[in-house]
């Protein structure tokens, strides 16, 4: 039998986390929904800088 590797790509994982702590926390810190959205942008664009540069290349 010829061994398959696991090729599915996780990524989207850092930018729902990114996504769902950044705007969690700017719910918890300001109480308003303008915040708590430019919070989850926030952290999506840190979770996309993550991605990009600490965990580029490596593998599972």
């Amino acid at each position: 039998m010829i061994k398959q590797e696991n090729t599915n790509n996780f990524d989207w994982v850092y930018y729902v986390l990114g996504l769902f702590f950044g705007g969690f926390t700017a719910a918890v810190i300001s109480g308003s929904f303008g915040w708590t959205i430019l919070g989850a942008i926030i952290g999506f664009i840190f979770g996309a800088i993550f991605l990009g540069s600490i965990v580029k290349g490596r593998v599972h």
